[in-house]
């Protein structure tokens, strides 16, 4: 099991230098000029040159690459241009807020999604299978925005029944728990569906294999049938899919915390871009970027748990 995880970690190190080196080109070719930023629209040209030179802008592109390489091995993530705060003291305040969301939108709709799916497989062809398939579709198709505001309209402002700005607390709190709500709601909604469809699809095969009918035939009951030996044997291709939407989720968290105006890395990266805060858009570009790697090594574990085989490759 080290081993396992020891590989995947020494293939996401090329991964994670090549998500740093698109977003420093992409960041460069901004028409927009830190130094200009940082001295205000009314700077003699005389200031911003300094500027530049201070900050290391009137170097070549390879070589500003290489001291910020050299500087994120020191643990030094740069300073805001902005409001001159360390990129990484700003990361530390808004890390936690964007953890929470995650999990409050997970904690229910993952559990949601396996139940669905088992239960529209196991009655394959009922009303309620073929509810929970037009509750998938819907969930892949609506966009996260559009059920947000949904959400602020009714919710929120039409019956005034949850918060849906900003961040009332901790989540342990009972405001911190209604200022998430909405938010989680939000997140999650768009994840169940994915989740049902392909926990039923997967069911559905398992359902079918012979160690199940032979679970059948020695006289155990259908509950620990289901359970025990078909729903644990098809966890490993939801388990892809978890994977995967947990990474598209964090791209969704940007739009969710910018609609609810949760303090959170997304929020803080749509403000940076927009202000051309380059060194903070990087910082939150290497906190997604690490939030992904991350995810899927989780993956790769659990596959290691569910399927021995994979252990032994």
């Amino acid at each position: 099991m080290l081993q396992h995880i020891l590989r995947r970690l020494l293939t996401a190190v090329p991964v994670m230098f090549g998500v740093l080196l698109i977003g420093f080109v992409l960041l460069q070719v901004v028409p927009t000029d830190p130094a200009t930023v940082r001295a205000g629209p009314m700077a003699t040209p005389d200031v911003i040159e300094a500027i530049r030179r201070d900050l290391g802008l009137d170097r070549p592109i390879w070589e500003q690459f290489l001291r910020y390489l050299w500087r994120l091995a020191q643990g030094d993530l740069g300073v805001s241009i902005i409001n001159n705060v360390p990129v990484a003291q700003e990361l530390g305040a808004t890390i936690g807020p964007t953890l929470e969301l995650m999990v409050a939108a997970l904690v229910w709709s993952i559990p949601l999604g396996i139940l669905l799916g088992t239960v529209a497989a196991y009655w394959r062809g009922s009303l309620f299978d073929r509810a929970v398939m037009a509750f998938a579709v819907a969930g892949v198709s609506i966009p996260v925005f559009f059920v947000g505001l949904v959400l602020i309209w009714f919710v929120g402002f039409k019956w005034q029944l949850l918060p849906f700005t900003g961040r009332g607390g901790p989540i342990w709190t009972i405001d911190g728990l209604k200022a998430i709500a909405l938010p989680a709601l939000t997140l999650g909604g768009v994840f169940v569906g994915p989740i049902a469809r392909m926990t039923r699809t997967a069911v559905l095969d398992v359902l079918s294999a012979d160690h199940v009918r032979t679970a059948r035939a020695k006289g155990l009951a259908e509950r620990l049938v289901v359970l025990r030996h078909a729903l644990r044997n098809a966890l490993i291709p939801v388990v892809t899919l978890i994977g995967l939407q947990i990474g598209f989720l964090l791209g969704g968290a940007v739009i969710t915390e910018t609609i609810f105006s949760w303090p959170g890395v997304g929020r803080l990266a749509v403000g940076a871009i927009l202000s051309s805060d380059f060194p903070m858009a990087q910082g939150t570009i290497i906190v997604l970027s690490l939030g992904f790697i991350v995810i899927n090594l989780i993956v790769d574990v659990l596959y290691a748990v569910l399927d021995p085989r994979v252990r032994a490759s």
